[in-house]
């Protein structure tokens, strides 16, 4: 068993003077670390697609206001056009927020879904968080190296048709709760993300054609009963690689989640498959 201690709440002023702490050490660091920074865009696309993606924009979430889920799509479109794109040339660091900025009511971002110690809330460019989980699963599929990843730390909503491992994604909030993947090859990667009527589209493309071929997946998936009483949720996500024609040259860890449940898994039909 693995054990989680009980949530902590803290007070509105102690979260947002910590929010501002965060996002001031965070912008220091962008300007002073000597990291280098993709910020090249082009409209002309590299010829080799590693992985393409897809999520659906709406869906029917309990006690969700689908005004949020609405509002989400203009946010959306506002952040991936700041992305759409951006070249990661060799030795350079993709960042989300680097690229898009803080999102604000003057930049026409709105309310959306924000989540908050497993509590829905509402805040200006909320609903990003599935930007974040379409580029780190694609990144998952690359030569790309994830140097800072985030997700929830509470499991909200039951599965509902979900396609992908539980805690495959990548939770955003500006700027230090970000996605950041660092290019050490000596390829040039390009994202490409879009919205269609119904979907959130993305691509990672590169100019030369990749070697290997990875397959994600995720192992010890299990729900366990904590001594303060709530439930938690657990698991490994694994990368297996390969070369196009099948033969394995390894397997990896890429990490472990683990998670507050805010619902009763006994009570949903949830199941470890």
């Amino acid at each position: 068993m693995f054990s989680v201690e009980k949530p902590k709440y803290r007070g509105q002023l102690r979260r947002i003077l910590g929010k501002e702490y965060f996002c001031l050490k965070e912008r220091w660091k962008w300007q002073f670390s000597g990291e280098h920074f993709a910020s090249e865009k082009t409209e002309k696309k590299l010829p080799f697609e590693l992985i393409s993606h897809q999520s659906v924009l709406l869906r029917k979430l309990k006690d969700v206001d689908m005004k949020l889920q609405y509002n989400k799509i203009t946010n959306l479109r506002l952040a991936a056009a700041k992305l759409n794109g951006i070249l990661i040339k060799p030795g350079e660091t993709f960042s989300v927020w680097k690229l898009v900025g803080r999102p604000s009511r003057s930049k026409g971002y709105l309310p959306g879904m924000t989540l908050h110690n497993g509590q829905v809330g509402s805040g200006t460019g909320g609903g990003l968080c599935q930007l974040g989980n379409l580029l780190y699963w694609m990144a998952l599929h690359s030569p790309l190296t994830v140097t800072k990843r985030w997700r929830h730390s509470y499991d909200v909503f039951p599965d509902s048709n979900r396609t992908l491992p539980f805690g495959s994604g990548a939770t955003l909030s500006y700027n230090y709760i970000d996605l950041q993947l660092r290019n050490d090859t000596d390829q040039t990667f390009q994202i490409e993300v879009w919205l269609s009527e119904k979907n959130l589209h993305g691509s990672i493309l590169s100019n030369q054609q990749s070697d290997w071929h990875y397959q994600v997946f995720e192992r010890a998936h299990r729900f366990e009963l904590q001594w303060w009483g709530g439930y938690t949720r657990h698991n490994e996500i694994w990368r297996k690689i390969q070369t196009h024609s099948g033969e394995v040259i390894g397997e990896e860890l890429v990490t472990e989640n683990h998670a507050v449940m805010m619902y009763n898994p006994l009570l949903t039909g949830s199941s470890n498959s």
